[in-house]
């Protein structure tokens, strides 16, 4: 019965930052939020990442599969509310540290931690090696792509997945809405009023831009008042080729 559907991947910056806030939004209205599971290395499970993406994607992206199967068994042994404290904890431990803990480098220690962080059994981390959890997370994140299309990256949210009125149906989902800076607390509802109000249209297909200024994030170098150096995404990367 969530009023939202986000899928999220934990190595994804943007829907990092776009969880932040929809988390400040969810804190100040009667919002229910059910996050689900996308891996963007099974997205792009037919790219040549050596043509298309930086050197470093391809670990990146593995790592945060390894952590999707984590935050699978979390789900499992201690449900949805744990689910959501895991992926706030490692976000935390990710993005919000100067210089961030690369997942890629120590994925086990990394989802000790975040486990730790979040009050969950450090064991759990044995779901690092649990491949047989790839299948639950490529149907979530077919799930995602066949509310959208394919040419998506993450974050992706349904809007009103349950839908209000008899001709309401389930709701619209849509890549996004993907932001580098976070809105103040003031500003966090209105604007997501916006994007509701948008998502809201069911002829609504598209807004899009390919230049993103990079995260305002610690682990990106970006303080919370300055603005990070802008860069042209393709896809929802930073692809070398198109």
């Amino acid at each position: 019965m969530a009023d939202l559907r986000f899928w999220f991947d934990p190595v994804c910056p943007f829907a990092w930052m776009t969880s932040k806030w929809v988390r400040m939004v969810a804190a100040r209205r009667d919002y229910e939020v059910e996050w689900r599971l996308i891996s963007l290395r099974l997205l792009n499970a037919h790219v040549d990442y050596a043509a298309h993406f930086p050197p470093e994607y391809e670990a990146g992206h593995t790592a945060g599969l390894h952590l999707l199967r984590v935050a699978s068994r979390v789900r499992d042994e201690h449900g949805p509310e744990a689910l959501a404290r895991f992926y706030e904890a490692c976000g935390a431990r990710v993005f919000e540290t100067e210089g961030g803990s690369d997942p890629a480098q120590d994925t086990r220690a990394l989802a000790e931690q975040v486990l730790a962080d979040a009050g969950l059994p450090r064991h759990l981390a044995d779901a690092l090696d649990e491949a047989d959890r790839d299948v639950v997370i490529q149907a979530e994140t077919d799930e995602a792509l066949a509310l959208t299309g394919k040419d998506v990256g993450t974050p992706i949210l349904h809007f009103r997945p349950r839908g209000t009125g008899p001709d309401s149906g389930e709701g619209t989902a849509f890549f996004g809405p993907v932001i580098s800076r976070l809105p103040s607390e003031e500003k966090a509802a209105e604007l997501w009023d916006h994007v509701v109000g948008l998502a809201g249209f069911p002829g609504f297909a598209e807004l899009k831009r390919s230049l993103r200024e990079r995260p305002q994030l610690p682990a990106f170098g970006v303080p919370a008042d300055a603005v990070g150096t802008q860069e042209d995404w393709h896809g929802g990367s930073r692809r070398q080729k198109r």
